[in-house]
Protein backbone atom coordinates (compact mmCIF):
# COMPACT_ATOMS: atom_id res chain seq x y z
CA UNK A 1 0.00 0.00 0.00
CA UNK A 2 1.22 3.54 -1.04
CA UNK A 3 2.04 5.68 1.76
CA UNK A 4 -0.87 8.25 2.19
CA UNK A 5 -0.49 11.93 1.01
CA UNK A 6 -2.68 14.79 1.70
CA UNK A 7 -1.47 18.87 0.85
CA UNK A 8 -0.44 20.40 4.16
CA UNK A 9 -3.56 21.59 6.59
CA UNK A 10 -3.84 25.46 7.63
CA UNK A 11 -2.10 28.16 5.62
CA UNK A 12 1.59 29.38 6.52
CA UNK A 13 0.92 33.04 6.17
CA UNK A 14 -0.19 34.02 9.08
CA UNK A 15 1.70 33.64 12.13
CA UNK A 16 1.65 34.01 15.07
CA UNK A 17 -2.37 32.81 15.42
CA UNK A 18 -3.23 34.97 18.24
CA UNK A 19 -5.90 38.06 18.87
CA UNK A 20 -5.00 41.27 17.35
CA UNK A 21 -4.35 43.86 19.78
CA UNK A 22 -6.66 46.68 18.40
CA UNK A 23 -10.33 46.61 16.03
CA UNK A 24 -8.47 48.75 13.41
CA UNK A 25 -5.60 47.79 11.73
CA UNK A 26 -2.75 50.29 10.63
CA UNK A 27 -2.61 49.91 6.77
CA UNK A 28 0.19 50.89 4.07
CA UNK A 29 -1.58 53.91 2.36
CA UNK A 30 1.00 54.92 0.35
CA UNK A 31 0.67 51.44 -1.81
CA UNK A 32 -3.16 52.25 -2.35
CA UNK A 33 -3.82 54.12 -5.27
CA UNK A 34 -7.04 56.03 -5.36
CA UNK A 35 -8.40 59.21 -7.95
CA UNK A 36 -9.86 60.85 -5.00
CA UNK A 37 -8.38 62.33 -1.88
CA UNK A 38 -9.63 60.17 1.09
CA UNK A 39 -8.29 56.68 0.63
CA UNK A 40 -10.60 54.99 3.01
CA UNK A 41 -13.37 55.46 5.68
CA UNK A 42 -14.30 53.70 8.83
CA UNK A 43 -18.16 52.15 8.22
CA UNK A 44 -20.06 49.18 10.66
CA UNK A 45 -20.40 45.94 9.54
CA UNK A 46 -24.37 45.43 9.55
CA UNK A 47 -25.46 41.87 8.28
CA UNK A 48 -25.75 40.06 5.12
CA UNK A 49 -28.56 39.87 2.87
CA UNK A 50 -29.63 39.39 -0.70
CA UNK A 51 -29.90 41.29 -3.42
CA UNK A 52 -32.06 41.54 -6.46
CA UNK A 53 -29.94 42.88 -9.37
CA UNK A 54 -30.08 42.67 -13.09
CA UNK A 55 -26.89 41.66 -14.46
CA UNK A 56 -25.39 43.52 -17.07
CA UNK A 57 -22.06 42.01 -17.16
CA UNK A 58 -20.79 41.51 -20.71
CA UNK A 59 -20.62 38.00 -22.09
CA UNK A 60 -22.19 37.03 -18.88
CA UNK A 61 -25.05 33.55 -18.97
CA UNK A 62 -27.05 36.07 -17.16
CA UNK A 63 -27.08 39.10 -18.95
CA UNK A 64 -29.84 41.41 -18.91
CA UNK A 65 -31.40 38.81 -16.82
CA UNK A 66 -32.99 39.43 -12.67
CA UNK A 67 -30.17 37.61 -10.60
CA UNK A 68 -29.89 37.06 -6.68
CA UNK A 69 -26.64 37.74 -5.01
CA UNK A 70 -25.58 37.64 -1.58
CA UNK A 71 -24.49 40.95 -0.26
CA UNK A 72 -23.23 42.31 2.85
CA UNK A 73 -24.68 45.77 4.51
CA UNK A 74 -22.57 48.15 6.42
CA UNK A 75 -23.57 51.55 8.33
CA UNK A 76 -20.92 54.99 7.26
CA UNK A 77 -21.86 57.55 9.83
CA UNK A 78 -20.17 60.44 8.93
CA UNK A 79 -16.22 61.20 9.97
CA UNK A 80 -14.16 64.10 11.45
CA UNK A 81 -10.68 65.12 11.32
CA UNK A 82 -9.21 64.10 14.78
CA UNK A 83 -5.55 65.62 13.89
CA UNK A 84 -2.90 66.16 10.55
CA UNK A 85 0.21 63.92 10.83
CA UNK A 86 3.13 65.11 9.10
CA UNK A 87 6.43 63.08 8.31
CA UNK A 88 9.59 63.43 7.64
CA UNK A 89 12.05 60.18 6.39
CA UNK A 90 8.98 57.66 6.57
CA UNK A 91 8.65 58.94 10.49
CA UNK A 92 5.96 60.53 12.62
CA UNK A 93 7.53 64.34 12.74
CA UNK A 94 4.69 66.03 14.15
CA UNK A 95 0.72 66.29 14.97
CA UNK A 96 -1.37 69.05 14.83
CA UNK A 97 -5.08 68.68 16.60
CA UNK A 98 -7.72 69.70 14.91
CA UNK A 99 -10.44 72.33 16.92
CA UNK A 100 -13.82 71.62 18.02
CA UNK A 101 -13.20 68.34 19.12
CA UNK A 102 -16.21 65.81 20.63
CA UNK A 103 -16.65 65.06 24.00
CA UNK A 104 -16.49 61.72 23.41
CA UNK A 105 -12.88 61.44 22.51
CA UNK A 106 -11.52 62.07 25.99
CA UNK A 107 -13.11 58.74 27.09
CA UNK A 108 -10.63 57.19 24.35
CA UNK A 109 -7.73 58.96 24.42
CA UNK A 110 -5.78 61.48 26.41
CA UNK A 111 -5.19 64.88 25.12
CA UNK A 112 -1.67 66.98 25.21
CA UNK A 113 -1.42 69.66 27.14
CA UNK A 114 0.69 71.93 25.10
CA UNK A 115 -0.78 74.48 22.98
CA UNK A 116 -2.12 73.94 19.26
CA UNK A 117 -0.35 74.82 16.62
CA UNK A 118 -2.30 76.19 13.38
CA UNK A 119 -1.56 74.74 9.67
CA UNK A 120 -0.83 78.16 8.60
CA UNK A 121 2.34 78.19 10.46
CA UNK A 122 3.85 74.48 8.91
CA UNK A 123 7.12 74.62 6.45
CA UNK A 124 6.12 72.29 3.87
CA UNK A 125 9.56 71.77 3.30
CA UNK A 126 10.36 70.06 6.41
CA UNK A 127 8.13 67.31 5.40
CA UNK A 128 7.43 64.61 2.81
CA UNK A 129 4.30 63.43 3.42
CA UNK A 130 0.51 64.07 5.15
CA UNK A 131 -1.93 61.98 6.80
CA UNK A 132 -5.10 62.70 8.52
CA UNK A 133 -6.01 60.71 12.00
CA UNK A 134 -10.02 60.59 11.70
CA UNK A 135 -12.43 59.61 14.30
CA UNK A 136 -16.40 58.24 13.44
CA UNK A 137 -19.15 59.76 14.66
CA UNK A 138 -20.40 56.62 16.07
CA UNK A 139 -23.06 58.13 18.20
CA UNK A 140 -25.37 59.21 15.21
CA UNK A 141 -26.12 55.12 15.11
CA UNK A 142 -26.38 54.76 18.99
CA UNK A 143 -24.29 51.22 18.71
CA UNK A 144 -22.04 53.03 21.14
CA UNK A 145 -20.68 56.66 22.07
CA UNK A 146 -17.02 55.89 22.18
CA UNK A 147 -15.90 56.74 18.38
CA UNK A 148 -13.04 54.61 16.52
CA UNK A 149 -10.03 56.39 15.85
CA UNK A 150 -7.90 55.54 12.47
CA UNK A 151 -5.00 56.98 10.71
CA UNK A 152 -6.50 57.38 6.31
CA UNK A 153 -4.10 58.40 3.71
CA UNK A 154 -4.64 61.11 0.95
CA UNK A 155 -4.15 61.19 -2.70
CA UNK A 156 -2.32 63.99 -4.79
CA UNK A 157 1.13 65.71 -4.04
CA UNK A 158 1.92 67.56 -0.70
CA UNK A 159 0.91 70.82 -1.76
CA UNK A 160 -2.63 69.39 -2.42
CA UNK A 161 -3.33 67.64 0.41
CA UNK A 162 -2.61 70.24 2.66
CA UNK A 163 -5.18 72.42 0.55
CA UNK A 164 -6.71 69.93 1.18
CA UNK A 165 -6.71 69.82 4.92
CA UNK A 166 -7.20 73.09 5.24
CA UNK A 167 -10.63 73.31 3.25
CA UNK A 168 -11.89 70.53 5.46
CA UNK A 169 -10.17 71.28 8.84
CA UNK A 170 -13.75 71.39 10.92
CA UNK A 171 -16.25 69.58 8.17
CA UNK A 172 -17.89 66.58 8.60
CA UNK A 173 -17.26 63.70 5.99
CA UNK A 174 -19.54 61.53 4.17
CA UNK A 175 -18.55 58.24 2.03
CA UNK A 176 -20.71 59.49 -0.40
CA UNK A 177 -18.38 62.11 -1.21
CA UNK A 178 -15.21 59.34 -1.57
CA UNK A 179 -16.80 56.32 -3.21
CA UNK A 180 -19.42 55.80 -5.69
CA UNK A 181 -21.72 52.95 -7.30
CA UNK A 182 -19.61 50.09 -8.93
CA UNK A 183 -16.22 51.20 -7.24
CA UNK A 184 -13.95 48.07 -6.11
CA UNK A 185 -13.38 48.08 -2.59
CA UNK A 186 -11.14 46.15 0.44
CA UNK A 187 -11.91 45.82 3.67
CA UNK A 188 -9.29 45.27 6.91
CA UNK A 189 -10.91 44.23 10.22
CA UNK A 190 -10.83 41.34 12.56
CA UNK A 191 -12.67 37.65 12.09
CA UNK A 192 -14.77 36.92 14.07
CA UNK A 193 -13.62 35.56 17.84
CA UNK A 194 -14.41 31.69 18.86
CA UNK A 195 -11.77 31.23 21.38
CA UNK A 196 -9.71 28.30 22.34
CA UNK A 197 -9.98 25.46 19.42
CA UNK A 198 -7.98 22.09 18.32
CA UNK A 199 -6.47 21.49 15.41
CA UNK A 200 -9.30 19.85 13.93
CA UNK A 201 -11.37 23.06 13.52
CA UNK A 202 -8.68 25.10 13.44
CA UNK A 203 -6.67 23.90 11.17
CA UNK A 204 -9.15 21.07 9.01
CA UNK A 205 -6.83 18.49 9.69
CA UNK A 206 -9.01 15.07 9.37
CA UNK A 207 -10.30 12.98 11.85
CA UNK A 208 -7.44 9.83 13.05
CA UNK A 209 -8.66 5.92 12.63
CA UNK A 210 -11.01 5.08 15.33
CA UNK A 211 -8.16 2.40 16.36
CA UNK A 212 -5.96 5.07 17.00
CA UNK A 213 -4.61 5.21 20.41
CA UNK A 214 -4.33 8.79 22.79
CA UNK A 215 -6.99 10.53 20.57
CA UNK A 216 -9.13 11.10 17.06
CA UNK A 217 -8.90 14.42 16.96
CA UNK A 218 -5.21 15.30 17.20
CA UNK A 219 -2.06 14.62 14.54
CA UNK A 220 -0.77 11.62 14.39
CA UNK A 221 3.04 13.36 15.22
CA UNK A 222 3.67 16.56 16.53
CA UNK A 223 7.28 16.20 15.06
CA UNK A 224 10.87 14.49 15.01
CA UNK A 225 13.32 13.99 18.52
CA UNK A 226 15.81 16.55 16.55
CA UNK A 227 15.30 19.04 16.34
CA UNK A 228 14.21 18.65 19.40
CA UNK A 229 11.03 21.46 19.43
CA UNK A 230 7.81 21.83 17.94
CA UNK A 231 7.52 23.99 14.59
CA UNK A 232 4.41 26.26 13.92
CA UNK A 233 4.00 24.23 10.83
CA UNK A 234 2.62 21.56 12.95
CA UNK A 235 -1.52 22.09 13.57
CA UNK A 236 -1.87 22.58 17.24
CA UNK A 237 -4.77 24.00 19.40
CA UNK A 238 -5.08 27.71 20.44
CA UNK A 239 -6.34 30.72 19.40
CA UNK A 240 -9.12 30.64 16.86
CA UNK A 241 -10.60 34.15 15.03
CA UNK A 242 -10.18 37.52 15.76
CA UNK A 243 -7.27 37.92 13.58
CA UNK A 244 -6.65 40.92 11.44
CA UNK A 245 -7.63 39.85 8.00
CA UNK A 246 -7.94 41.52 4.55
CA UNK A 247 -10.86 40.78 1.91
CA UNK A 248 -9.88 42.15 -1.27
CA UNK A 249 -12.37 43.77 -4.16
CA UNK A 250 -16.14 43.83 -2.90
CA UNK A 251 -18.21 45.44 -5.80
CA UNK A 252 -20.32 48.49 -4.80
CA UNK A 253 -23.77 47.65 -6.17
CA UNK A 254 -25.26 50.27 -4.19
CA UNK A 255 -24.86 53.33 -1.44
CA UNK A 256 -26.76 56.28 0.18
CA UNK A 257 -28.70 57.91 2.88
CA UNK A 258 -30.66 55.61 5.16
CA UNK A 259 -33.92 57.66 6.04
CA UNK A 260 -35.31 54.52 7.26
CA UNK A 261 -35.20 51.83 4.10
CA UNK A 262 -33.41 49.50 6.01
CA UNK A 263 -34.92 48.37 9.42
CA UNK A 264 -34.53 45.13 11.98
CA UNK A 265 -31.49 43.85 10.42
CA UNK A 266 -30.56 40.67 13.02
CA UNK A 267 -28.29 41.40 15.75
CA UNK A 268 -27.84 45.23 14.54
CA UNK A 269 -31.28 47.17 14.16
CA UNK A 270 -31.99 50.02 11.88
CA UNK A 271 -29.64 51.64 9.65
CA UNK A 272 -29.89 55.90 10.79
CA UNK A 273 -26.93 56.97 8.76
CA UNK A 274 -25.06 56.33 5.37
CA UNK A 275 -24.54 52.88 4.13
CA UNK A 276 -23.07 50.85 1.54
CA UNK A 277 -24.23 47.35 0.02
CA UNK A 278 -21.07 45.19 -1.49
CA UNK A 279 -21.47 41.96 -3.28
CA UNK A 280 -20.00 38.98 -1.30
CA UNK A 281 -19.21 38.42 2.21
CA UNK A 282 -17.09 40.65 4.81
CA UNK A 283 -15.30 39.60 7.89
CA UNK A 284 -16.68 39.97 11.12
CA UNK A 285 -19.42 39.74 13.06
CA UNK A 286 -22.64 41.91 13.36
CA UNK A 287 -21.59 45.84 15.06
CA UNK A 288 -17.79 45.11 13.75
CA UNK A 289 -16.09 48.04 13.06
CA UNK A 290 -13.95 47.80 9.59
CA UNK A 291 -11.65 50.40 7.18
CA UNK A 292 -13.33 50.31 3.65
CA UNK A 293 -10.49 51.70 1.41
CA UNK A 294 -9.73 51.72 -2.48
CA UNK A 295 -8.68 48.77 -3.62
CA UNK A 296 -4.90 47.35 -3.61
CA UNK A 297 -4.95 45.26 -6.15
CA UNK A 298 -7.74 45.18 -9.00
CA UNK A 299 -8.97 42.14 -10.12
CA UNK A 300 -9.79 41.67 -13.38
CA UNK A 301 -12.93 39.29 -13.13
CA UNK A 302 -14.56 41.86 -10.18
CA UNK A 303 -13.66 45.02 -11.98
CA UNK A 304 -15.74 43.95 -15.20
CA UNK A 305 -19.31 43.06 -13.06
CA UNK A 306 -22.11 45.47 -13.42
CA UNK A 307 -24.93 44.97 -11.59
CA UNK A 308 -27.86 47.44 -11.39
CA UNK A 309 -29.33 47.14 -8.12
CA UNK A 310 -33.11 46.72 -7.83
CA UNK A 311 -33.73 45.67 -4.28
CA UNK A 312 -32.88 44.39 -0.89
CA UNK A 313 -34.39 41.31 0.74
Amino acid sequence: MAAPKAPRKGSLQFWPRKRARKFLPRVNWSAINSEKKLKGFICYKAGMGSAIVKDNTPNSMTKDKKIAVPCTILECPSMKIFSVRFYKNNKVAKDILAENLDKELKKKIKFPKTKKEGLDKINLGNYDDISIIFYSQVKKTELKKTPDIVEIGLGGNLEEKINFVKENLNKEFSVLDFFEKGNLVDFRGLTKGKGFQGPVKRFGITFRSHKAEKGVRKVGSIGPWHPARVTFRTPMAGQMGMFTRIVYNNKIINLGKSDGKIKNIKNYGDIKTDYVIVNGSVQGPAKRQLIMSAPLRVSKMQKKKNFEFLELK
